[in-house]
Parts: structure tokens; sequence; C-alpha cells
């Protein structure tokens, strides 16, 4: 088998490649621009790619301009493409709307016309859980329910899964869209949560903590390597074709964490595990900008009736990533 992953640089991208160099035999083309979040360094220093790196072909290119002849030769057939390769934090996003919306467009378009040409097996489309905008207290988004994006990233996504559903229709692309929340893991960028709580807590200052004490806003977190056994077994399956009459949408997965824990739970929990104290103000952020949701939350039933179930626990994995990035602070 051959795989061609986009973000291959990024954060869950280098987890995902991980990932499949660890459990399988394929072989990976990854993609990456460089000129993101993605960097090298998350995929060399990583033991799994070390040991296997003759599988691994890395090509430079910038998803937001199409492939050139040459490149597309260079990757050649492959049996299933990832795309997981997207701009990815909402502030960034408020921040510079414009940019931000048109390369995570362009990136889809680039990839969806190669799918045309190399007949994958499976397109995934990695797709988040912002996408649905905030849930209710008590409710937690089932696959296909209304898309409500409330920000411009969360809409980029939307869009890029807008388009690729158009892409299965008209083209017979063979798209399976999955949405994921709040991943965490090694080598994560300090502008996400977790590992801005570790850099915190590590050095003594006071974080905030978005809410107030009647509200705080809470998430499903889930490790990237649980995400990635997630994938794999995704692509397991046959994906649903598109006919007339028949199936009106591809096959669509959440990848849920096992239990919603809210963002001051989550400190304390960081904070214990490192044994130093938490030092934290809450903020009711979200009441005052909009584009902020307090809570998200997917419903996990249909990929776990489909066989699969996160190989370590949340805690495990959060206490392996916290020790992992004490050992090696240049990441915070």
């Amino acid at each position: 088998m051959r795989v061609l992953l986009t973000g291959v640089g990024g954060f869950i991208g280098s987890h995902v490649l991980s990932h499949i160099l660890k459990t399988t035999d394929w072989e990976v083309v990854g993609v990456a621009s460089w000129t993101h979040k993605g960097t090298p360094e998350r995929i060399e220093e990583d033991e799994n790619y070390q040991e296997n790196k003759h599988r691994v072909t890395i090509i430079t290119h910038d998803l937001s301009a199409p492939f050139t002849e040459q490149t597309k030769k260079r990757i050649g057939k492959v049996d299933y493409i990832l795309n997981i390769a997207s701009d990815s934090h909402v502030d960034r996003s408020i921040e510079e709307p414009v940019p931000f919306i048109q390369n995570n467009v362009n990136l889809v378009l680039t990839m969806l016309e190669l799918a045309r040409e190399v007949k994958a097996k499976i397109f995934l489309q990695f797709s988040t859980d912002e996408v649905y905008g905030a849930a209710p207290l008590g409710h937690n988004h089932k696959e296909w329910e209304a898309i409500l994006p409330s920000n411009p990233y969360s809409a980029s996504k939307a869009s890029q899964e807008a388009i690729a559903v158009s892409y299965w229709r008209t083209y017979g692309v063979p798209v399976v869209i999955t949405n994921t929340m709040n991943v965490f893991g090694e080598r994560q960028d300090t502008e996400k949560f977790l590992a801005m709580c570790i850099s915190n807590i590590d050095q003594g200052k006071e974080m905030t903590i978005h809410g107030n004490k009647d509200f705080i806003g809470s998430r499903y977190y889930i490790h990237a390597r649980n995400v990635a056994d997630a994938l794999l077994h995704i692509l397991k399956a046959e994906p649903t074709a598109y006919s007339d009459g028949g199936a009106d949408r591809p096959d669509r997965y959440n990848i849920v964490g096992e239990k919603e824990i809210n963002n001051l739970e989550m400190a304390g929990m960081i904070a214990n595990i490192m044994e130093k104290p938490l030092k934290y103000e809450l903020v009711d952020f979200h009441a005052g900008r909009p584009g902020h949701d307090r809570r998200y939350a997917l419903d996990g039933t249909k990929l776990k009736e489909a066989g699969w179930s996160a190989p370590v626990s949340t805690y495990e994995s959060l206490k392996t990533y916290i020790n992992w990035t004490l050992e090696n602070k240049n990441w915070i």
C-alpha cells in the first residue's frame, strides 16, 4: 500500500505518519509546504521515522497551488489519500480571515483534483467538530447534523467538506469525512491549550481559563496517536459510492475522546501530573467576543459500533504527553 499524506510536518500529520510506520508496512508520500505550522523536526526526531525512513518520500509543495506534472510523477500511484493539511487556529483565522480561508479552500481543490487523476481507493478529508458550531448542554452532535460554523476557521473546514462532497457526487471521488475534536500530543504548538497549560504551569505563571463560575468551556480531548489509530480503522471499510436513488452522502465518522472534561478540570489534571500548583484566572472571554464557542461535543457512537476504541486512555495519554514534553522543553 502507498499512502499520500498531506500536512505531514504538522502536529497531527506527523503523528499519523509515525503510527502508519509503526503499525503497517505501507509506503508514505508526505507533502508539506514548511511555510505554515509544519516543521521538519516533527518528522526527523520521531523514532518510527528514523527506523523506517526508507519507506517515506517527503515532497515540498504549497497545496494552495496545483501540482506540477513533475510532482505528480514523483507522487505516483497511491492507494489512500489522507488530506490532513489545513491552517487550524481560531484566533489566527479571526485576525486574518481572507488568506486563512483561501488557503484551506485552495488546498482541498488541489487535492481533490489530484484524486480525480490517481483514483485512490479512499480520499479521507480530515475535518473538525467546529463545523457544527456550539453544542448546547446535554447534546452531542451526530454525523450529518446541521453545519453552523462560528468563525472563519470552522467555515473554511465546512467549505472543504462541501467541496469534497461535490467531488464525490460529480466525479465519483471516494470521499470519507472525519470530524475530530481537541487533539493533543507530543510536539504540539504552544498556541494550543494543553501545550500552553504545560508551559505556564512549568514556569509558575498565571494562566487564563475561559469561562465563569457557572459555565466553563469543555471538550472531549483525544491524543493524536488515538486519532491516527481511528483513521487506519476507517480505511479498512469500503467507502460508500454515490448513486441516484441510493446513497446521497459519503461516509462520515466522528472521532471522539472518551469523556467530556471542562478546561479548568483539564488544567488541574495537568498540574497534578506535574506536581505543581495551578495559578489561573477565570475570564468570561466568550461572552464578549464573537466567533468562539464555549462547548463542543461529538457523538462517537457510529465509530464505536464500527469496532473502534481508543488504544490508550485519555489520562495515560495525557501523562505520557506531559512527561515527554518536560523532557523535551524545546517544544514549549
